[in-house]
């Protein structure tokens, strides 16, 4: 039995009335206007629909630290996700020992097989320990050279579950590690880096296509040597994340990557309270927790909140929803999410028209949340 959904509908253009036909939770047909009632037919009324939002970078929820969760707290966290309109997410996890990701993505994997009526885990996301000069947070002691047959045997180990690596091209000289990672399919994202430009350039030459929530753990921009931020800006290859909390970027610096750069995913890099990455952290100032020398920890952040504040800033409605969704649909190659048109799952959001609260949540064309 097909189901349609008639709401405001957020598409690359801007939103206008319209509808969407759900057949066995994917869409199969979206067109514009109303619908009169009747059977089959959901009215959301004045909502604004957009897809599931997608999130590229997300530490820990609540208080679920994905490093250390157990199925129990695996499903508490994906439903958490859901209930913020995040219906798809990259589980991260950050510089550690390198015999300890093992055992962690064994959970992991165990964990997605089993599957859940919450977030969907879109695959693992390692920022480190290949990292370089800029560490923020990450224990210095634990960073190293990039180890491209480590990596292999993690990625024969775990096909298809390790889906983002975060390195610096200074850890990575040869480029060994970037090739390899982007021969496999996984996207090689450059952050936590002072590399140069040229650098940065040379690694989008050998499969590099992302940029680590962009001014934060990088070197700065120079107009004589524009270094990673430079690249990420102008090189049409590079996809930059953000973390749009207002506090990690200043408004000012979001408004300039927005002008420069079409391509740009909205990230939350949210860490679980008392998470191991930020034991030592001092208590949240501005929504953030830091280290005691002030380097931030991560956020609270989540994507609906991130889309509010772009919007906030004069980013148009369809723009920042394109930045939680399409954008990150696009980073991993997803054909079946990220986006309201035939083909896609039926996995969308209905937030309110002027607050962009979220007031629903459908997963497979059900209403899940809301």
């Amino acid at each position: 039995m097909t189901t349609t959904v008639a709401a405001t509908l957020c598409r690359p253009s801007p939103p206008e009335a319209g509808w969407l036909v759900i057949d066995d939770g994917v869409v199969v047909d979206v067109g514009s206007g109303t619908v009169g009632a009747g059977a089959g037919v959901v009215d959301l009324g004045d909502a604004l629909l957009v897809p599931g939002f997608l999130d590229l970078q997300v530490n820990g929820v609540g208080d679920v630290d994905f490093a250390h969760a157990d199925g129990p707290a695996w499903q508490r966290a994906r439903a958490a996700l859901l209930h913020v309109g995040t219906t798809g997410f990259c589980p991260t996890l950050v510089t550690a020992p390198l015999d300890s990701y093992e055992p962690v993505l064994t959970r992991v994997a165990s964990v997605r097989a089993a599957g859940h009526d919450g977030a969907a885990i879109l695959g693992v996301h390692l920022e480190g320990p290949f990292l370089g000069a800029a560490p923020g947070a990450h224990p210095v002691d634990l960073l190293r050279p990039a180890d491209p047959a480590w990596l292999a045997r993690l990625l024969d180990t775990h096909p298809g579950l390790v889906t983002v690596v975060t390195l610096a091209p200074e850890a990575d000289r040869d480029l060994a590690a970037t090739r390899l990672l982007a021969r496999r399919g996984v996207v090689v994202a450059l952050g936590h880096s002072t590399a140069s430009y040229d650098d940065a350039v040379a690694a989008a030459d050998a499969g590099a296509s992302v940029v680590t929530h962009l001014f934060n753990a990088m070197g700065p921009f120079h107009q004589r040597e524009p270094g990673l931020i430079g690249a990420a800006l102008s090189d049409p290859r590079l996809t930059p994340t953000l973390i749009a909390d207002l506090v990690h970027v200043h408004p000012a610096a979001l408004r300039l990557a927005t002008a420069a750069k079409r391509s740009l995913a909205l990230v939350t890099d949210a860490v679980a309270v008392g998470a191991a990455t930020a034991d030592t952290a001092s208590p949240d100032r501005d929504g953030v927790p830091r280290l005691p020398d002030g380097t931030l920890v991560g956020s609270r952040l989540t994507l609906d909140r991130a889309v509010r504040n772009v919007v906030g800033l004069g980013v148009p409605v369809e723009r920042a929803v394109e930045m939680a969704t399409t954008v990150p649909a696009d980073v991993l190659e997803l054909t079946d999410r990220g986006r309201l048109a035939p083909g896609r799952r039926a996995d969308f959001v209905a937030l309110d028209p002027t607050t962009l609260a979220v007031r629903s949540v459908w997963l497979d064309g059900q209403r899940v949340v809301g």
